[in-house]
């Protein structure tokens, strides 16, 4: 009988965990389909009428598509240079065994124990001095720097998995390392890899504070994230639009995470396992 109950039991605390974890989530659905009154008289409460001109009208005040396309490109450059750095340095750091290689290992996950908010300051400075501020791609590049410290800890991991044979063939057979590295050791790097590319593509999508520290002064490079804010106002908040808009930024996010989900967790614990 305990058997029984006990299963039961795990399942009703996680189910009500999980409610009261997407609450917030739940509200911004609900409201995003009310009126700006609607809203204002009554958040929790479901809406008389479905308006799903809320939608229609966010997508047109933010320009949607213009800004899909600079979150879009700010995202897949950050993405690219994270895996083409940390893979390179996470295979190079894993098989070279120097008396130096442990210490620039851990010099460069460090990083990961940092809290941003602590060197945000600096960090701008220097981009404004490299004159990567105001443009897409000179986000991309900063997130190189953010993202490559998880990525590389992971590669590092996974490289360990990949026989040392492999090296020796290719070097046998003329291949040059960067070559070696390329055509033989990466395809063997895929689990990893999307987890790598998983994992940052969610956090490049949906960050809002160094957009805003970095492109807050240009319109044309405007991303997704800093376009839903801008529907909260100093004097008025338009609810409606930023429920609506506020769901059109993560939809894409969420669409990309169900579909790779699946790799994510294997990607982890594979790394994990052979480090």
């Amino acid at each position: 009988m305990r058997d029984r109950v006990f299963p039961v039991f795990v399942t009703c605390i996680l189910v009500l965990a999980a409610i009261v974890y997407l609450y917030p989530l739940i509200l911004v659905v609900i409201n995003s389909f009310k009126t700006f009154a609607e809203i204002t008289s009554n958040v929790v409460a479901l809406p008389e009428k479905f308006v799903f001109e809320n939608y229609i009208n966010a997508f047109r005040l933010m320009d949607y598509p213009r800004l899909f396309l600079n979150t879009l490109f700010a995202t897949a450059t950050g993405v690219l240079g994270v895996v083409v750095v940390s893979s390179m340095a996470g295979y190079k750091l894993s098989r070279t065994k120097t008396r130096y290689s442990w210490f620039l290992f851990i010099l460069s996950i460090s990083p990961m124990m940092i809290p941003f908010h602590s060197f945000m300051i600096a960090l701008v400075k220097v981009a404004k001095g490299l004159g990567l501020t105001g443009s897409t791609w000179g986000l991309g590049v900063i997130y190189w720097g953010l993202g490559a410290p998880l990525a590389l800890f992971l590669y590092h991991g996974f490289v360990k998995s990949v026989p040392r044979d492999l090296d020796d063939c290719a070097r046998i057979d003329g291949a040059s390392p960067l070559q070696a590295f390329y055509q033989i050791i990466f395809p063997l790097l895929q689990p990893v890899t999307v987890s790598v590319v998983v994992l940052n593509a969610m956090w490049m999508w949906n960050d809002f504070l160094l957009p805003l520290l970095l492109l807050s002064g240009s319109k044309k490079s405007m991303t997704l994230q800093l376009a839903a804010y801008n529907f909260f106002g100093l004097y008025k908040i338009e609810w409606n639009y930023a429920m609506a808009g506020v769901l059109l930024t993560i939809l894409p996010a969420v669409i990309f995470y169900l579909v790779l989900q699946k790799h994510i967790v294997k990607g982890m614990v594979a790394g994990a396992v052979k480090t």
